[in-house]
């Protein structure tokens, strides 16, 4: 059922905000791939919309559209036909304007991260093989990783919240250590840090690097190694 409300809170930058409508207990939140507009919400601007909830995360608005953007109604529609305005039959038609379209985000293809993602755990598996690494590198690099996907959760919640943040450097070192795969999964899920390009652009450098440097320690007899058996 469509409700009311207006835009109380919109970040431009992060492509996020929150609604308040009479009829809804807290503020909702709404991204941008939720805008229906011709045009970016405007904080006080009258929209409409559906609430769903989600889990433990809180109402959000889905399908939300601006009031000025609702369909004419009948009659107002029907005197329009009724009494069309005297046409110029020497009066070239006006080309339509173009219509703005708000920006939303374009799905990036996953194949290349899960790619990566088989080499990586072919290098690790390789790695116990070879006796470059301990096999506790496997349960490491999940709790590593569990750690690294909750850490964006926190971070997302919190910018929900408007509460303290997590710096994006920390979140860059634990895809270097190698959580790239859980924050992979964060942006996935969570649909967080997965607008920025910039962040993006590091977040593949590190996760890159890891890779590089992992698949070199495996791969080259000459790196040093502790010795296995005292």
């Amino acid at each position: 059922m469509k409700k009311q409300g207006t835009v109380v809170r919109w970040n431009e930058a992060k492509g996020f905000g929150f609604i308040h409508g009479p009829q809804s207990n807290a503020q909702l939140f709404f991204h941008i791939r939720d805008w229906r507009g011709t045009a970016t919400p405007a904080v006080n601007q009258r929209v409409s919309f559906e609430e769903i909830h989600v889990g433990s995360k809180g109402p959000r608005a889905m399908d939300v559209r601006p009031e000025s953007d609702r369909a004419t109604s009948p009659a107002r529609a029907h005197q329009t036909t009724a009494r069309p305005p005297p046409q110029n039959p020497h009066r070239q038609p006006r080309m339509a304007p173009l219509r703005r379209v708000a920006p939303s985000r374009q799905a990036s293809p996953a194949w290349p991260a899960l790619l990566l993602m088989l080499i990586w755990a072919g290098l690790l598996i390789g790695g116990i093989v070879l006796d470059r690494l301990s096999w506790l590198f496997l349960p490491a690099a999940f709790i590593l990783n569990l750690g690294t996907f909750y850490a964006y959760w926190k971070d997302k919640y919190a910018a929900a919240k408007g509460q303290w943040r997590t710096a994006e450097d920390m979140l860059h070192g634990l895809g270097l250590l190698g959580g790239w795969p859980g924050a992979w999964f964060a942006h996935q899920i969570l649909r967080h840090k997965s607008v920025k390009q910039a962040f993006r652009s590091v977040y593949w450098g590190t996760a890159s690097i890891h890779v590089i440097a992992l698949a070199l320690w495996v791969f080259l007899p000459w790196l040093p190694i502790p010795a296995l058996n005292p």
